[in-house]
């Protein structure tokens, strides 16, 4: 048995989740976590500043996000996020 099906059956068993259903969940759970940190800190930087956050606070959520991560995400400076925003 594949572990991804191994992991629909517990979603359908716990949640009364049809198969196709909990499949789909899985794939957007994984595309979420699959999403390179660059993307990630770029994306989360446009919609904290669409909320009229300052860098100084968007940064520091930043990484404080990106350590709260189930994947971890390896740690970055103030520095290292500004670059990839601005290059």
């Amino acid at each position: 048995m594949k572990a991804e099906q191994a992991l629909i059956d517990h979603l359908v068993a716990t949640t009364g989740l049809v198969p196709a259903e909990a499949a789909r969940v899985i794939e957007d759970v994984v595309a979420y976590f699959d999403e390179p940190v660059e993307a990630y800190v770029r994306r989360r930087h446009s919609q904290l500043k669409t909320y009229g956050a300052k860098n100084d606070a968007i940064f520091a959520q930043l990484a404080e996000e990106l350590r709260a991560r189930v994947v971890a995400a390896p740690q970055l400076t103030e520095r290292q996020l500004r670059r990839l925003i601005y290059g």
